[in-house]
């Protein structure tokens, strides 16, 4: 894959990264290419990646949300998107796309208005100078969740592709 593919052109699974800040990188490549599933890391500049054919990148210019543009335009029904950004998981369930967090956390259609929501009020709280900290640390359990998750997205894709 080069750095100008598009992984939307993809006929069969493909997995979507939201990289700038992607802490599951290299799980990534272990179990795409386990799988033989392209994969497509976007973000804002030129980030280090594999050199393998199954392995892209789509650099997008440091305007807001041009990677989360770039990646809700090539997201569809065969595509696996990681990213911790709630809205722009949004966007990727609504085009279709399976959509898991660094953490192995499912984003799905049920789920999604409460994290909308309840990041609407932490960013409510924040902008009135409240100190609520952050998400805890990423420990070796989410590492585990997450290579589960994707290994499961993954089967599922290509089970309902058969």
């Amino acid at each position: 894959m080069s750095d100008s593919a598009s992984a939307g052109q993809a006929r069969g699974p493909a997995i979507l990264v939201d990289a700038d800040a992607c802490p599951v990188k290299e799980e990534i490549y272990r179990v795409a290419l386990r799988h033989g599933v392209p994969v497509t890391i976007v973000s804002n500049s030129r980030i280090r990646i594999p050199d393998h054919p199954l392995i892209g990148r789509a650099v997008v210019s440091d305007a807001f949300d041009a990677a989360d543009d770039w990646i809700a335009e090539a997201c569809g029904a065969t595509s696996v998107v990681i990213t911790a950004d709630i809205l722009l998981a949004d966007r990727c369930l609504k085009a279709g796309g399976t959509v898991l967090g660094p953490t192995g956390k499912p984003f799905t259609t049920a789920s999604i208005g409460s994290a909308i929501a309840t990041r609407a009020i932490m960013a409510d709280l924040r902008a009135g100078g409240e100190a609520i900290g952050g998400p805890p640390p990423f420990g070796k359990a989410d590492r585990s969740r997450f290579l589960s998750a994707l290994d499961e997205a993954l089967v599922r894709l290509a089970r309902a592709a058969r």
